[in-house]
């Protein structure tokens, strides 16, 4: 289940009252640094603009890929372990604006975690520390630690046990 908090609306659908939601510079000023950083080859600084400017929480050698697009709203609500890569033309959002409400929530990256390319990551969701997100997934829920997930909607295709097990086993993950 994801965590986020409901903010109700009246009259128009809450996306036409988006500046009563997050102030226009604010938005004006993270699409800036969002869009140097989605260009810039250069990891460090990348995070060092998130953390800087964003107020993101970046851990250690964390890795954003070319194009990683996070929340232009209120990025200050991601949060990226120490050594986890997030895969090229990933979407990180921590708002949703829906017709009578928008919804915001924290959205937690765990350490070594992969994100696939081309995922998109929802409002509210944790992904626990050492998981895998298959490219292209739409993470709409909680990821436990250490599982193998993908796909839209998205299931666990291993759990952290079974992935270990199959390790012990020898088992080749590309042969499924």
């Amino acid at each position: 289940m994801r965590k986020t908090k409901r903010y109700f609306v009246e009259n128009s659908n809450s996306l036409w009252q988006i500046y009563k939601t997050v102030p226009f510079l604010k938005v004006v000023k993270n699409f800036i640094v969002i869009q140097l950083a989605r260009y810039t080859p250069f990891l460090s600084m990348k995070n060092w603009m998130y953390r800087t400017f964003l107020r993101m929480e970046v851990g250690k050698e964390a890795a954003f890929a070319l194009m990683v697009m996070p929340d232009v709203m209120f990025p200050e609500k991601i949060k990226v372990g120490a050594n986890s890569i997030i895969g090229y033309n990933t979407t990180i959002l921590a708002h949703e604006y829906l017709i009578k409400e928008y919804r915001l929530g924290e959205v937690i990256i765990g350490d070594e975690v992969l994100i696939g390319a081309n995922s998109t990551i929802l409002p509210g969701v944790t992904i626990g520390d050492g998981a895998t997100v298959s490219a292209g997934t739409l993470v709409h829920k909680n990821v436990p630690a250490g599982a193998f997930v993908g796909g839209n909607p998205m299931r666990i295709i291993y759990t952290k046990e079974e992935i270990e097990k199959r390790k012990e086993n020898h088992i080749d993950f590309e042969k499924d």
